[in-house]
């Protein structure tokens, strides 16, 4: 165990200089990401260890691993879908089994809406990725079946505007804080790998324990144990991650913090989370998200068609802070240069979120097959 002088506080200047750096900012793969965040962050290598170490251990970061590109690995969509307002259990209930039981859904959270509108009717909102060779939509509608759902509707990223976390650094942002550049707009591509990488992907996915931040050092690889565990000599290891990283494979190497629940000294990260929609005309979709995508409040930023459920909606993008007048006076900044750029905005609408969870969803096609081994029995299983 960490000593329990060392701070583990958000509050704490040197931890906010490492976060700053850690949460979002090590694109890629990297052989020794420790070393990456101490020259960015200008903090001590043996301090920038012991800090996250820290941080791990009293829950104020959840997670650290190197992240995956999976809108590149597998059949990806925002589900939103609609549970039958009684029993009232029943969305809870639904919320339980996609958690506990569905490791394909990685984002789980209930949202409403500040009034009946386009789409308030759809209270639970998941991401969903399908390896290659399965349905999106065979799963959904075994999902649907399980959970009870009246209907859903699925809606895959055509572009990809903003994909990062963050929020450190985005405390204390003004409205209308902007990039002076246009985001990039990215588009999914599927990638196909041989079974030596994804081995190796598998390794590296995993999240990190404690111990291995606490033993790694530029002489000992964090990712040492990892190639032994695939099986891989360390050099080669290293090669086959950074070609992974090279295909578009690999995303950040990521400290994610715990920003939904309370952490141990009481403070929060985020109190609300807020999913932006925009409706704007039909092909101007990349120019809108990438107007929205410099907005340095976006942790996400998306075309998606939300299709007549929610009323058109084209452009969707996610915000997180602790006052709720604060975002949306942020959207209010983004709705006023939409328009001054000249993008009309035909709809908007805000659903916020409520009770959520997070987990990486699973991108393997053997972890799909051993899953549907598992639901064997269960009525429309998508084998």
């Amino acid at each position: 165990m960490i000593s329990p002088e060392i701070p583990y506080q958000l509050s704490d200047p040197i931890n906010a200089q490492i976060l700053a750096i850690s949460e979002d900012r090590i694109v890629g793969f990297h052989t020794d990401p420790l070393d990456v965040i101490a020259r960015l962050s200008r903090v001590d290598y043996d301090v920038v260890r012991e800090r996250i170490v820290a941080m791990m251990q009293a829950g104020t970061i959840r997670r650290v691993r190197q992240t995956l590109m999976a809108t590149n690995l597998a059949h990806g969509a925002l589900i939103a879908w609609e549970i039958p307002p009684a029993p009232s259990e029943l969305l809870n209930e639904a919320f339980d089994f996609l958690w506990r039981d569905d490791p394909f859904s990685g984002h789980i959270v209930i949202r409403s809406t500040d009034g009946a509108t386009a789409g308030s009717k759809y209270r639970l909102w998941t991401t969903l990725k399908v390896p290659q060779g399965y349905s999106l939509e065979k799963h959904c509608s075994f999902l649907a079946q399980r959970i009870g759902a009246v209907s859903f509707r699925i809606m895959p990223a055509k572009r990809l505007f903003v994909l990062g976390v963050g929020h450190v650094r985005r405390r204390g942002l003004e409205p209308g804080s902007k990039s002076p550049m246009l985001a990039d707009a990215l588009e999914p591509e599927i990638v196909t790998l041989n079974d030596l990488d994804w081995r190796v992907l598998m390794a590296i996915k995993r999240e990190l324990d404690s111990q291995e931040i606490a033993e790694s050092s530029p002489q000992n690889s964090i990712w040492a144990q990892r190639a032994a565990e695939a099986q891989v000599p360390l050099d080669s290891f290293n090669q086959i991650a950074q070609s992974l990283s090279d295909r578009g494979v690999i995303g950040r190497f990521s400290t994610f913090l715990e920003h939904v629940k309370p952490l141990k000294d009481g403070e929060r990260v985020t109190r609300f989370n807020a999913l932006f929609h925009w409706a704007v005309p039909e092909g101007r979709e990349i120019e809108a998200g990438r107007e929205v995508g410099r907005f340095h409040i976006m942790t996400h930023a998306y075309w998606r068609e939300g299709g007549p459920e929610f009323a058109g909606v084209n452009v969707m993008g996610v915000a997180h802070g602790t006052d709720k007048a604060l975002l949306l006076a942020h959207k209010a900044a983004i709705d006023a240069h939409l328009a001054k750029v000249g993008i009309p905005i035909g709809y908007t609408n805000v659903f916020w979120g409520g009770r959520s969870e997070i987990k990486p969803s699973e991108v393997a096609p053997l972890a799909y097959a051993q899953w549907c081994t598992t639901m064997a029995g269960v009525s429309g299983i998508p084998a």
